[in-house]
């Protein structure tokens, strides 16, 4: 059911199916019929049609429900990313031997929190969460916030390509 044209081929098979129905009713409303059908082709038509919008109904079910899947996994293999990111960020600031202060100003930095935002989320001032800032960045062996962001994300893109 993974084809785009197996869904197309649905959608098709639901739309005549419930246009043979409408036509029937339309039809019988303004009285255009030209010819009788035999009871029994009739019958058949709307037995055929409803087995076909049942059929949609039940490949719909499970279109559904391989894509609640695909979407538990994909959210499942975030989580394990987020956590790995996190452990690979816990793991740096444990060799940069930063404070507790300095780790939670520099995942708020990573974050993109502004100086001021970082100062007022910690109930600090401005030129204390500069002051360390600057730790941060001179044990990192960085100049400033976009590099330091650059060693995860460079970590990060040769995790994903297998470059080191």
């Amino acid at each position: 059911m993974k084809s785009p044209w197996v869904l197309v081929g649905l959608l098709l098979l639901q739309s005549l199916c419930a246009m043979f129905f409408l036509a029937d009713i339309v039809l019988t409303l303004v009285g255009v019929r030209s010819a009788p059908v035999a009871w029994h082709v009739r019958e058949l038509l709307e037995i055929g049609a409803a087995l076909g919008l049942l059929l949609g109904a039940g490949l719909g079910a499970i279109a559904w429900r391989q894509a609640v899947r695909a979407r538990a996994r994909a959210e499942a293999s975030l989580a394990q990313v987020q956590l790995a990111f996190r452990d690979h960020m816990e793991a740096s600031f444990a060799t940069w031997q930063l404070t507790p202060a300095e780790r939670d100003v520099a995942l708020f930095s990573i974050k993109g929190l502004s100086i001021q935002e970082i100062a007022q989320l910690r109930q600090t001032s401005e030129g204390t969460v500069k002051a360390q800032c600057n730790a941060i960045y001179r044990k990192a062996g960085v100049s400033g916030r976009a590099q330091l962001m650059s060693l995860f994300l460079d970590d990060l893109l040769a995790d994903a390509t297998g470059a080191t």
